[in-house]
């Protein structure tokens, strides 16, 4: 994470994502089971490595696609107008600075932990007859009517290393020369670890495609999104640093 200045001064925490050789390895096309809608997505693979730490299975699957070996392969579902042809290769000019986005990863494991930080207990007493038990979970199940302690009870155990998603993140710079995304706030996972990137879900009436569909104004302007898809050759047609645009008003001003 690093930290970044708005026009009027506001200090910004971002994390910095950078999209490693993002190429796009095959589409899908069927029509889901039981039902009579189609299901379309696009598989997008990233960050190349050799062939000894590659299975034959997979190599061939990426030389059908024409792109190098990758390390981590993962599918998303779009519309039947977005599919992409394999071998294109996708750059940060995907995303526009000024909406949102949801990153999904592997959070940071934290090992074995107890009540109080894992799921937030108080704990006991710190006195009044409370001996050598400050920071136990208190009682976890019932006397003999049930007589036992129901399955998924809060208790201390292993805490972290979840496949987790963060919402609602807003994108305040992209980089194109060095397929850099600056997001404001912070990602599930370590330092070098792989995070997915979507539009937010919950946010979808910031979407400026969809603000525009319903004849809505945009919050902040946000330039028009690219489609089906971001790629490296459109990255090379735009400026090397894209910010999003900032509130006209001063928040260090005091208000009215």
């Amino acid at each position: 994470m690093t930290s970044l200045w708005d026009d009027n001064g506001v200090r910004l925490p971002v994390t910095v994502l950078q999209v490693d050789n993002c190429q796009v390895t095959t589409t899908v096309s069927k029509r889901k089971k039981a039902s009579t809608e189609w299901y379309h997505a696009v598989q997008v693979a990233c960050s190349d490595k050799p062939d000894k730490n590659t299975t034959q299975a997979m190599m061939g699957h990426f030389a059908k696609a024409g792109v190098p070996n990758k390390r981590i392969v993962h599918e998303f579902e779009v519309t039947k107008d977005a599919l992409v042809e394999p071998g294109t290769t996708l750059s940060a000019a995907h995303f526009v600075p000024g909406q949102f986005v949801d990153c999904t990863g592997t959070s940071i494991g934290k090992g074995f932990q107890g009540g109080m930080k894992r799921h937030g207990f108080s704990g006991l007493r710190a006195s009044h007859g409370v001996s050598i038990s400050h920071r136990s979970s208190g009682s976890t199940g019932q006397h003999q009517d049930p007589g036992r302690v129901f399955p998924g009870k809060k208790m201390p155990g292993r805490m972290g290393g979840e496949h987790i998603t963060t919402q609602n993140l807003f994108i305040v710079r992209i980089d194109t020369s060095l397929d850099l995304i600056y997001i404001k706030g912070c990602v599930p996972g370590n330092d070098g670890g792989y995070v997915f990137v979507r539009d937010a879900v919950r946010k979808m009436h910031h979407h400026p495609m969809v603000r525009a569909l319903k004849g809505i104004e945009p919050v902040l302007p946000v330039a028009k999104l690219p489609f089906p898809a971001g790629t490296a050759e459109l990255a090379k047609t735009l400026p090397p640093i894209l910010n999003a645009p900032t509130v006209d008003r001063d928040p260090f001003l005091a208000r009215d």
